[in-house]
């Protein structure tokens, strides 16, 4: 399965020192130091769209944080939620754990719902048209942040979906997407998770091992909690369902909070400069830039928030960028990768490496683009992180491939 199958991370610190069961106080806080992240912002200033079943704004920990948003469905409105799935993970990213509820990463962030499944996971028409038209919503209401903890493999060639994606990019927009729960049952990539554009994300159990479910591919990101999430059951007579685990939907959820985080501390950033900061600052495989199961790490927001790590670097190359076509099939992990002497346009040979109006390519990989927002026309999907080593940089760009099922 990979690197991380019996590697454990060099961040101990995801096992509590004290297990924390309560909704209020997941076991994940300590290791965000969420309380001493909240003295500096609590994601105030950002709009996270969460395209799903549907956000209920009348559970108390998400009372006056729930947007009138829109429901492209029915005539229900995007306040309902049949099945709690939109609702819990808006919990997860802007509960505030009042009256005992959920405690989100980011509980200062404004919430808009937008309302694509009526049953868990079942749509009623038009998939690919729905996840476009959704969005496209998002970016005309001011969303900073789309969350889409769920994918569907009808959706995958669609050019309406590449089309929105796109304009969400040129708008300044991150989209993370769960991977899906599926490497036990044939590790078939959903979308969007698997688009260009989008940022794919993991789930790591306490101990930041890759969680035995968690999808794993090219198309993986960045990684977050996805075990023994708190979530709200709307069936029972609490509402709070007992701890158990919530898969990459609560991956995805997560990681969105995380960027929320970082983007209300730095509101002069860029989309990019968020997401280069979460990945220089992951805790990632040691030894290895990223691999196939978590990217390049779990988020630590906290990093940059309290510690001022993370080099935000050029405001419009975005660490997300399409490559050339690479055959990785069946996919493997990358080996990390040695710098390369830096080198002048002028001086790159044929065959060697040649400049192009996508950057400078070499060995059939873009190596660095300005981000206007993204190409979708057929071109393959990859990720790259910037490491400074000896005074070069190295880019790494991985081919996102495979087909989709529906995410949990």
């Amino acid at each position: 399965m990979g690197l991380l199958a019996a590697t454990l991370f060099a961040f101990g610190a995801l096992v509590p020192s004290a297990a924390a069961e309560s909704p209020t106080d997941p076991w994940y806080a300590d290791l965000y130091r969420l309380d001493e992240v909240w003295e500096q912002t609590q994601g105030e200033g950002v709009t996270v769209a969460v395209i799903d079943s549907g956000v209920d704004d009348s559970v108390p920990e998400l009372d006056g944080q729930v947007l009138q948003g829109t429901d492209l469905i029915s005539s229900d409105g995007a306040h309902t939620d049949l099945t709690g799935h939109g609702t819990g993970i808006a919990s997860l990213i802007a509960g505030t754990g009042a009256g005992g509820g959920v405690q989100g990463m980011a509980p200062g962030v404004d919430i808009l719902p937008v309302r694509v499944m009526k049953n868990d996971g079942d749509w009623v028409f038009d998939n690919e048209g729905r996840m476009a038209e959704a969005i496209q919503y998002a970016v005309s209401e001011g969303a900073r942040i789309i969350n889409v903890s769920a994918g569907f493999e009808e959706i995958r060639t669609s050019p309406d979906l590449t089309d929105a994606i796109a304009a969400a990019a040129r708008a300044g927009v991150l989209i993370f997407a769960s991977s899906g729960n599926e490497a036990e049952l044939g590790n078939g990539s959903i979308s969007p998770s698997d688009r260009d554009g989008v940022v794919g994300v993991a789930a790591v159990d306490r101990h930041g091992e890759h969680a035995d479910y968690s999808t794993y591919g090219p198309q993986v990101a960045l990684a977050a909690p996805g075990n023994d999430i708190p979530w709200r059951c709307p069936d029972t007579d609490t509402e709070l369902c007992p701890v158990a685990e919530g898969g990459t939907s609560s991956a995805a959820a997560l990681a969105s909070g995380a960027a929320a985080l970082v983007w209300s501390a730095h509101p002069e950033w860029t989309k990019n400069q968020v997401l280069r900061v979460l990945m220089e600052t992951a805790d990632g495989p040691e030894g290895a830039m990223r691999d196939q199961e978590v990217g390049f790490g779990v988020v630590r927001p906290d990093r940059v928030i309290l510690d001022g790590e993370g080099d935000p670097g050029d405001p419009d190359t975005s660490p997300l960028f399409s490559s050339f076509e690479r055959h990785l099939d069946p996919p493997a992990t990358p080996e990390p990768t040695a710098p390369e002497p830096a080198q002048d346009e002028d001086d790159v040979e044929p065959g060697d490496g040649t400049a192009s109006d996508e950057g400078v390519v070499r060995d059939g990989m873009v190596l660095g683009r300005s981000d206007d927002g993204g190409d979708g026309g057929g071109l393959f999907f990859g990720v790259a992180a910037v490491v400074l080593a000896a005074g070069a940089v190295t880019v790494v760009a991985v081919r996102r491939h495979g087909r989709a099922r529906r995410s949990h």
